[in-house]
């Protein structure tokens, strides 16, 4: 019986010693099929989708270091409101930002006189009188940014049938964002290269898919007078009004970086706390030692 016992305990005792190994084996092989498996994501599945050809994609905007796409920067808010004087004086006569209120101007760039006064410059429909009339009335702050044209027909008869697009989410909205809208501001040559053919009422553009876009070339050296007095070449307007447009496809950025730091800060401590409360919970069973006390054979002779 003592022998049988014996060979049992040598046998789970070999098998116990051996069974890391798979474990080993089986925890490697694991993490090789996910790793494989994201890499697999990332190369065919997580990479964005680009034309076949330039003529359909356009050329690839040069990527540039905006400062508030880091994780520890804001928009610069004086840049902020130098490209919305961009857009008031030169885009805002085709295109729209519809999305974007009075209200949203009061506390980034404007103050609560200025963005009244702004607003009381355009007109707006009243509800219906007794009458069934629609009569007129001032801006308000809860009011939102004006179109240049009544509808979309009136927008394409005055640009001879192309629709010039909402900006409100044109960084979000094309791929690239802030380098594409900014190469595309800045991209008009003088005349287009070599072999290059443009339809007639298009201007070439490298940038824009098809190389031919109806908008011409808007932004010229001193166009434009800041009022905090920075020369306005026409590169600088041009990163103006692209933090301008990023700031309306996403005005709430600011303070969403801020609530992420502050989730890091939390997480984090209570990440620490719970390290710390589990080890001290399991300490005791962490620190047990089990040892294997044989049993006492009776050797008297009986």
């Amino acid at each position: 019986m003592f022998a049988t016992s014996a060979r049992n305990i040598s046998s789970k005792s070999s098998e116990a010693a051996s069974s890391p190994f798979y474990l080993t084996a089986t925890a490697s092989g694991a993490t090789a099929a996910a790793i494989g498996l994201g890499a697999f994501y990332y190369q065919f599945v997580a990479q964005d989708a680009y034309a076949m050809t330039p003529a359909e994609e356009g050329l690839h905007a040069t990527q540039y270091p905006w400062e508030h796409a880091k994780w520890t920067k804001t928009f610069d808010h004086a840049a902020l409101r130098r490209g919305f004087q961009v857009y008031r004086e030169v885009c805002s006569s085709c295109h729209s930002i519809k999305r974007i209120p009075y209200r949203k101007l009061v506390g980034t760039f404007m103050t609560v006189d200025e963005a009244k006064a702004l607003a009381e410059e355009n007109e707006y429909d009243t509800e219906p009188n007794d009458e069934g009339e629609i009569e007129k009335r001032p801006g308000k702050l809860s009011d939102y940014l004006p179109s240049p044209y009544k509808n979309d027909e009136a927008a394409r008869a005055a640009n001879n049938g192309a629709l010039p697009p909402d900006l409100s989410l044109i960084v979000k909205a094309r791929h690239g964002g802030c380098d594409y809208i900014f190469s595309l501001l800045m991209g008009y040559p003088e005349e287009p290269p070599a072999g290059a053919t443009v339809q007639s009422g298009l201007n070439f553009n490298p940038y824009f898919p098809g190389t031919g876009i109806a908008m011409a070339k808007q932004l010229y050296d001193g166009l434009v007078e800041y009022e905090d007095k920075t020369p306005a070449t026409a590169s600088q307007m041009a990163k103006d009004v692209v933090e301008f447009l990023n700031w309306t496809a996403e005005p709430e950025m600011d303070d969403r970086k801020k609530m992420g730091w502050k989730t890091l800060i939390v997480t984090v401590s209570l990440f620490a706390l719970s390290v710390w409360v589990k080890r001290y919970k399991w300490s005791t069973i962490k620190t047990r030692k089990i040892a294997y006390s044989p049993p006492k054979h009776d050797t008297r002779i009986r």
